[in-house]
């Protein structure tokens, strides 16, 4: 089962979550049938979301990530509830790439160069956005950076997917590490040390340890204390009505030209897959509540 766990260190001094999310990323690769490169990109940036999301204050808060790159990816979106759900998407899920160096999937290359956007929507008029540069596409690293430049929260990030021979996910998982204004120099010495040794996240996952166990090895010395712990899930909440939403929105014109046609029409979410069947019927009752 996924799950992010929430913990301190060092007497509150470093906060610090830890997932595994195998089962989302695997659930998102069925959905969108990614390819190995695309299912490594998309899902260390919807387990990075995950652990984001549930940094929300408030219970109703969303947070996106949008990736832009010129790489063949084209890009990617994802989106996080404080609960523990998320959903997102590739723009090119099909991507083939030969590995990069070591032999591990190219997701730097997948990605390119480009941008981060960071959307937090947290029940104002206007949603909070920040936006930084990708470091390297590899996605974690990019995160580290925007933490560090747009909300100045000095931070490590490790993000992880590890593939079967026969393309489902094996291991998926991540953590992000926090520092707080007030540390001390010698407790950031220790973590320093810690995230030296501490191999990569996959391998940790494969050897069997769980993400209490990942904290245990980055903050050894420490003394962590885990404050709670989150079921994590791929879950999108679109259902009919909300595609009549979509539909309605596109405007009268439109509509009239899909009833023409004379045939049942297809919408398909973009960030779970499920498709939505509209009847020529249907579409003309969507009609009368076009404006």
């Amino acid at each position: 089962m996924d799950y992010i766990v929430r913990a301190t260190a060092a007497n509150a001094q470093i906060r610090a979550f830890a997932a595994t999310t195998r089962d989302l990323v695997e659930k998102a690769r069925k959905a969108h049938n990614t390819s190995p490169v695309a299912t490594a990109a998309l899902g260390r940036l919807m387990t990075g979301a995950v652990m984001m999301g549930v940094m929300a204050k408030n219970d109703g808060d969303l947070l996106t990530l949008q990736v832009s790159g010129d790489g063949p990816l084209k890009g990617m979106t994802v989106t996080a509830d404080s609960r523990g759900n998320v959903k997102g998407y590739a723009n090119e899920p099909l991507v083939m790439l030969p590995p990069g160096p070591k032999g591990k999937l190219d997701v730097g290359g997948a990605v390119g160069r480009g941008f981060l956007r960071v959307i937090k929507d947290i029940g104002l008029k206007e949603p909070y956005s920040g936006q930084t540069d990708l470091q390297t596409g590899e996605i974690a690293e990019d995160l580290t950076y925007y933490f560090a430049t747009s909300e100045q929260v000095p931070s490590s990030v490790g993000l992880g997917v590890l593939m079967e021979k026969n393309n489902t996910v094996r291991q998926a998982g991540g953590f992000i590490v926090q520092l707080m204004p007030f540390t001390q120099e010698r407790v950031v010495a220790r973590l320093e040390e810690n995230l030296g040794k501490i191999p990569s996240v996959t391998s940790v996952l494969d050897a069997g340890k769980t993400p209490e166990e990942m904290l245990g090895l980055l903050f050894e010395g420490l003394d962590m204390e885990i404050v709670d712990t989150i079921p994590a899930h791929f879950y999108c909440n679109c259902d009919k009505k909300r595609v009549e939403k979509a539909i309605i929105s596109i405007g009268r014109k439109e509509i009239g030209e899909m009833i023409a046609e004379g045939r049942e029409i297809e919408v398909k979410c973009h960030f779970c897959n499920t498709a939505y069947v509209f009847t020529v019927e249907e579409l003309k009752e969507l009609l009368t509540k076009c404006r």
